[in-house]
């Protein structure tokens, strides 16, 4: 008679998520230590070994929070997502009116992006190197956008439209003023750019 083969064990996955304080300021220290590596050597050269180094770590406390080098690189790409958000998305929110808040936004990311060069580098790798995780910072960052551009035009702050639309409008631009006045050149005030695109924002192209 046969006998019934044992299901298959289904691995669970590991939770890494640090549950205290030291866990979490260690984990943030190797985030760090990450955008470093990867925005100086790129993907392929960065090594473990260094970014254990560089947050000044043992290699198995690298491997207490990453299995591999693709994990923490793809860790770093939301956490580097999350930084935008959380740093631009109060700025407008805080501001008077929408317009304004979106000249304060344009500002805040300039300034946000001279701070972490890094993150250019790291994005834009991130479409060959883990193509779902480079969609996801821009998908997440848009819909946060239109989501917001909606709330706007209900409260009478801007105009109707396609919200969809304008906000990846939105934040093409953005992304190329930030790499022209952040990464390339730092030399003109963050308030000045910010406010010659927020005439085209509101102003837009037609004579007057």
């Amino acid at each position: 008679m046969d006998v019934p083969a044992k299901p298959q064990a289904t691995a669970e996955p590991i939770d890494r998520t640090p549950r205290t304080a030291r866990g979490q300021r260690t984990l943030r220290a190797i985030l760090d230590a990450a955008a470093e590596e990867f925005g100086e050597r790129g993907f392929h050269e960065a090594g473990i070994a260094r970014i254990a180094q560089r947050a000044g770590v043992a290699i198995g406390s690298f491997y207490t929070y990453f299995k591999s080098k693709e994990a923490v690189f793809r860790a770093l790409v939301a956490d580097m997502s999350r930084q935008v958000r959380a740093t631009v998305a109060p700025v407008i929110l805080a501001a008077p009116d929408r317009l304004s808040g979106e000249r304060a936004g344009i500002a805040a990311f300039i300034a946000f992006v001279r701070q972490h060069k890094a993150l250019y580098r790291i994005i834009d790798e991130s479409a060959f190197v883990a193509e779902d995780a480079y969609r996801r910072h821009y998908v997440e960052i848009a819909e946060g956008y239109a989501a917001s551009l909606t709330q706007a035009f209900g409260t009478g702050e801007i105009s109707q439209g396609d919200m969809v639309v304008r906000a990846w409008a939105i934040m093409g631009m953005n992304v190329f003023l930030g790499l022209r006045f952040g990464v390339w050149d730092e030399s003109r005030d963050p308030a000045d750019i910010a406010a010659a695109a927020a005439a085209l924002i509101s102003d837009g192209l037609r004579a007057r």
